[in-house]
């Protein structure tokens, strides 16, 4: 069964919890230059798909926006403004959300995911598929000098993938994903000693988190259950009822 992401339109910050402490002092020891912060950020369901639904997905557009720009906003707070945070974002079903509600939306989406951009700014970087999101933790720097010391994944999952876009292209569905199987395309050596990971999508510490860490070498946190965005809010949240971080 595809994970439901849900909606987080709340004005208040997403409790982004978990961060170790001694890896945020030994990284704000490190020169900006040193590490690079990267945050992937799927994208949300079309209403069409949605609507006759009993539990409908992403009735805003920003789920995922809203909450990687909060977490953005507390890195930079966290690292000052030499540090290198880059936002890769599955373009496509953005694209695709922003043409087919207009009138539902009544916003200008691209131009709020740039407008995040400028006033934080970070290199935003558009994907167009799982392939691309591994391409630039590859090489998108010269992983030799700059290496990667925050990964985190804002959308709709399963417990066997990212999936970037889900109910978007087709109902229920998704077309662009990063399954787990796909992980160990990865290189070794991508990651700092302290580098914090972490999942925000559903289920992911099920099984794509044991993935993750044979293919890099490092832990990610994920949800065992379900996240909902409109309950990461609260300090300290579990994912949704019952549910607890892994990984």
């Amino acid at each position: 069964m595809l994970a439901r992401g849900g909606d987080f339109t709340g004005n208040h910050a997403p409790a982004f919890a978990h961060a170790p402490a001694r890896s945020l002092r030994l990284a704000r020891r490190a020169r900006p230059d040193d590490r690079e912060y990267i945050l992937l950020t799927g994208a949300p369901s079309l209403i069409e798909w949605e609507k006759y639904k009993a539990a409908p997905h992403d009735r805003f557009w920003g789920n995922f926006v809203r909450a990687t720009r909060v977490r953005i906003e507390q890195l930079r707070k966290q690292y000052g403004p030499g540090a290198r945070i880059t936002w890769l974002v599955y373009k496509p079903s953005y694209l695709r959300r922003a043409e087919h509600m207009k009138a539902q939306d009544n916003t200008d989406v691209i131009g709020n995911i740039l407008s995040v951009r400028d006033k934080y700014g970070v290199n935003l970087v558009w994907i167009n598929g799982g392939g691309d999101a591994i391409n630039y933790l590859n090489g998108g720097l010269p992983r030799d000098q700059v290496k990667i010391s925050d990964f985190e994944f804002f959308g709709h999952s399963n417990s066997r993938c990212f999936m970037l876009d889900y109910s978007n292209e087709i109902d229920s569905g998704s077309k662009a994903w990063i399954h787990e199987d796909d992980l160990k395309q990865l290189r070794r050596g991508l990651f700092t000693r302290d580098a914090f990971v972490k999942s925000w999508g559903c289920h992911t510490g099920e099984s794509m988190s044991a993935y993750w860490k044979r293919a890099t070498g490092k832990k990610m946190i994920g949800a065992i259950g379900k996240t909902d965005y409109s309950t990461l809010i609260v300090p300290g949240a579990m994912p949704a009822v019952n549910g607890r971080w892994g990984g």
